[in-house]
């Protein structure tokens, strides 16, 4: 039986992380991850992160035009317990808040 499981995250930074985690360290299909605003305007997550983000070097400023409309839903098609295992270890690391959709 297949199942999707879908984390939102407060920041793309933490979105894009869990996507390579997933790719790279547990194997899965990129095909069988979607990436998605959790409503419908385009958002890089609830507050800036990375780029968006003052650097440390002084001078640099941050960005202020970050679309901060909201979490980023990460979902994954999953068949097999074990899969689903890494999964959840993906979307806790990188503080996903985890639901499950049939």
């Amino acid at each position: 039986m297949s199942t999707t499981l879908n984390a939102s995250f407060t920041t793309r930074r933490d979105a894009e992380m869990t996507v390579e985690r997933l790719v790279q360290e547990y194997a899965i299909e990129r095909t069988d991850i979607f990436v998605s605003a959790q409503g419908d305007d385009n958002t890089a997550g609830d507050h800036p992160a990375g780029s968006d983000t003052p650097a440390a070097t002084p001078g640099t400023d941050g960005r202020d035009d970050a679309a901060l409309n909201g979490r980023i839903v990460v979902s994954v098609d999953v068949r097999d317990e074990a899969a689903a295992a890494d999964i959840r270890t993906a979307f806790a690391e990188f503080s996903g808040a985890s639901g499950a959709a049939d």
